[in-house]
């Protein structure tokens, strides 16, 4: 097998090129630089889905419960992704984060965020005042906030590219157009990965295949539990002449019983400013555009019995959600109860990303990140936010158990 040629025999085979699958091949071949890997990448892209299509934000660690691998690994991360950034010279910046309460009623909840944060060890974390919110973000409105000046932006994207670059400096293969069809152990101590340009017989195989992920991990003998779910996140964005009202990133108190944060204004590297966003169930894992509906993707939210016992415990969420996504108006109002001075007027079409969420066969919204081993291989089954910001430290989890495999 040459470096550029994606079939015959290797040390390794990720299977998919997004920032944790290149950044846990990355990993693997500082641990054994003369092994040989190779990356699997179904689009003609790495970074194409939620690495390319997120917010952009790299988060400190204030949402996750202490002690859960998204509490450890994001704090962890953060650091790590900064550090990279610098190296390389991929735009970024610690444009700082304000968890904006509106009311009375939401300050028990960002006391317990306070808590959060304190307990995971997120630097400069702070309770605030009108009057201190009102000099970080001028045009913010609220009684009270957490500040949290470790809070920034990356392009993700340019991350993702820059390690397919040091993994092929290094002597591995990064495959695109190369989607995997199958995966069965060869007989022998190798697993055989079939995909668009050939066929690898790996020693030790890692699935990382985001919303296709339990796909992967079921053609591979895994557990049908957890299935993937896609969400469609929507957003609008500000005029050139708006960007001023915003300066870092405004949220507001998130929910404690979904993954979900809540529409927020995202300032951007590019200095777009994101406005949203919505989380909306739809009928394809690539649905970027509310038309797309693939129907293999459709028959399997309906099938899992999961997805219904979610739907009939949030559907007046989803009611909620589904306006937002339906309403300009509902959408803008949403942002303006944090930016009083935003108006329809300020606001143009934006992008929009998918969150491929793991849901349980009882309808549980999975919330942390999900690793299991199955048929020989290690999968990663979840993997949502803040799996980009927290990427190297879950690359190293992830490592520690593919060489634990085989």
């Amino acid at each position: 097998m040459t470096p550029e040629d994606p079939s015959g025999e290797c040390d390794v085979a990720v299977v998919g090129g997004g920032i944790v699958g290149l950044a846990t091949a990355r990993e693997l071949q500082r641990r054994d630089p003369d092994a040989r890997i190779v990356v699997l990448e179904r689009e003609s892209t790495v970074g194409r889905h939620q690495t390319g299509s997120n917010s952009g934000v790299a988060h400190a660690g204030i949402y996750y419960a202490p002690g859960s691998l998204k509490a450890r690994l994001c704090v962890e991360g953060v650091r790590d992704m900064y550090a990279f950034c610098e190296e390389h010279g991929i735009a970024h910046e610690r444009c700082g984060k304000v968890i904006v309460a509106l009311e009375p009623s939401e300050l028990p909840r960002l006391d317990e965020l306070e808590a959060r944060g304190r307990a995971n060890g997120v630097p400069g974390l702070r309770r605030i005042g009108p009057e201190e919110l009102a000099e970080i973000e001028p045009h913010a409105a609220g009684i009270a906030a957490l500040h949290s000046p470790d809070t920034g932006i990356v392009d993700f994207g340019a991350v993702a590219r820059a390690l397919a670059a040091q993994l092929e400096a290094g002597g591995a293969t990064v495959a695109t157009e190369a989607g995997v069809t199958e995966i069965s152990r060869d007989g022998g101590s190798r697993t055989r990965v079939v995909h668009a340009r050939g066929e690898l017989h790996a020693r030790r195989v890692l699935t990382c295949a985001g919303a296709w992920s339990d796909r992967v991990a079921v053609a591979a003998g895994g557990d049908p539990d957890p299935r993937i779910v896609p969400f469609r996140g929507g957003y609008l964005r500000l005029a050139p002449e708006a960007r001023h009202l915003v300066r870092g990133l405004i949220y507001p108190v998130p929910d404690p019983d979904l993954p979900f944060l809540g529409v927020h204004l995202t300032k951007r590297v590019d200095g777009e400013v994101l406005l949203g966003p919505s989380a909306l169930l739809v009928g394809a894992r690539d649905a970027y555009n509310l038309t797309r509906v693939r129907p293999a993707d459709l028959r399997a939210t309906l099938a899992w019995p999961g997805s219904w016992r979610m739907m009939r415990r949030w559907w007046r969420t989803g009611l909620t959600e589904l306006h937002l996504a339906a309403s300009r108006r509902a959408f803008v109002a949403a942002c303006a109860r944090y930016v009083p001075a935003v108006e329809a007027r300020d606001v143009l079409p934006g992008p929009a990303g998918i969150r491929a969420q793991a849901v349980g066969r009882d309808g549980a919204l999975v919330d942390d990140f999900v690793v299991h081993e199955a048929g020989g291989a290690v999968h990663v089954r979840n993997a949502p936010s803040p799996a980009a910001t927290s990427s190297f430290a879950l690359a190293r989890l992830i490592a520690d158990r593919v060489v634990g495999v085989g």
